[in-house]
């Protein structure tokens, strides 16, 4: 885990194979952040998650007296409490287009994802793969707009959207380069940041290799 991992005030309990808990190590990696990383298994939650968080669910992060129990809410106190560098807009308008921009990936693609990985109804994985892939292809042409998803810098938009990019092969979709060459270098652009590489859990690291 490349996260700093060291006794501290924070503690993450974090599903190493997650994209809702690798958008919050994204942030956690962005602002430099001390915290005590424990990778938990999503189907066996640890009791003393559930003691202090009321739905039994991962990710959650304890800040002092402090516990966040959903990822959004996690990723914007960190930027926050941590405000260099910042992940979201100083402009009101900005940041609510952001926040609608994480909305619409949550709603469109997150919900997608979490079907594909669930490994049930082998015609709702081949649905959700095949309206996944055209909901990328749709959007690659943004990408030459601005290095970021609609944007000159990097912002949690891009925190939760790298994690599902980075999983790609992992769920069984390959992009047509043709189609999708912005697409392909932003993803080339934010997997090699250096804050991206230390989020990496092992078993994410595996979905790549």
């Amino acid at each position: 885990m490349g996260v700093v991992a060291k006794r501290s005030s924070m503690t993450f309990y974090s599903d190493p194979a997650s994209h809702y808990s690798h958008r919050v190590r994204i942030v956690l990696a962005e602002k430099g952040v001390t915290v005590e990383i424990k990778d938990c298994d999503s189907n066996a939650i640890p009791a003393e998650v559930s003691e202090v968080n009321p739905y039994s669910t991962l990710p959650t992060l304890i800040d002092r007296e402090l516990v966040l129990y959903h990822p959004n809410i996690m990723m914007e106190y960190l930027d926050e409490r941590f405000p260099h560098p910042p992940l979201l807009p100083v402009y009101p308008v900005s940041r609510a287009e952001c926040r609608l921009y994480v909305e619409r990936i949550e709603k469109d693609w997150c919900k997608l994802v979490d079907i594909i990985e669930a490994r049930g109804d082998a015609e709702a994985m081949a649905n959700a793969r095949k309206e996944l892939l055209e909901g990328l292809v749709s959007i690659a042409p943004i990408f030459n707009e601005k290095p970021y998803f609609m944007a000159e810098e990097f912002s949690i938009v891009d925190c939760v959207l790298s994690p599902i990019l980075w999983r790609l092969e992992h769920l069984g979709i390959e992009l047509p380069e043709k189609q999708c060459k912005p697409l392909l270098a932003y993803m080339e652009r934010v997997f090699a940041r250096e804050s991206f590489q230390e989020s990496l859990s092992e078993v994410e690291r595996d979905m790549r290799d």
